[in-house]
Order: structure tokens, then sequence, then C-alpha cells
């Protein structure tokens, strides 16, 4: 069961590797986002087998870049409300975003 789903709080599911956001949805996740947008970017194993630094998600436009290019680095899950943004990590921020 879903944090959403357990509080009562419709919500829809998006699956970011079937349906990847393009650049104008990322850019509006950012313009509601509470965590700094360097954060959407995982820094995973695929982050060092691409060979990527920090300096390759400095700005918001690198960020967008790269997760339009490479979907598989988004961090997930990520919570939009009508006026908010979240990393949902750890799942206590979904709780108290959507209570």
């Amino acid at each position: 069961m879903s944090i959403a789903e357990e509080l009562g709080v419709e919500a829809e599911i998006v699956l970011y590797i079937k349906t990847p956001p393009d650049a104008a949805t990322l850019r509006a996740i950012i313009a509601k986002l509470e965590d700094p947008f360097t954060n959407l970017v995982r820094r995973d194993s695929m982050w060092k087998k691409l060979g990527l630094t920090e300096a390759d998600a400095h700005t918001q436009d690198q960020v967008v870049a790269l997760l339009v290019k490479h979907k598989q680095l988004l961090q997930r899950p990520i919570v939009v409300t009508a006026k908010k943004a979240i990393v949902g990590r750890p799942k206590e921020r979904i709780r108290e975003l959507l209570s």
C-alpha cells in the first residue's frame, strides 16, 4: 500500500521509464521543488558508468538535459502536488507533504 493510499489521497503514479518526463515537465517540477534541483539526479552506478561528475549536474539546464538524455538517473520517488514537489526520500517526507 502506498503512503498516498494509506492517507486517502488520490495520486497519479507515473512510471518514469515508460513515460519519462520531458524538459518542460522537469522544469515545472524544479519550479516547485523544495529540495536543491541537483537532488533530482541519482549518483549511482549509472552515474559512475557514464563518468559523470558534480560539474555535469551543476546548473538547472544541465540537470534537465542530463535527465532527458538518461532517464534512469532520475531520483525517485518524486512527489508533486499543486504547489510543491519533493524528492520522497526518506519516505517520511511523503507523509509530511501529503498530510
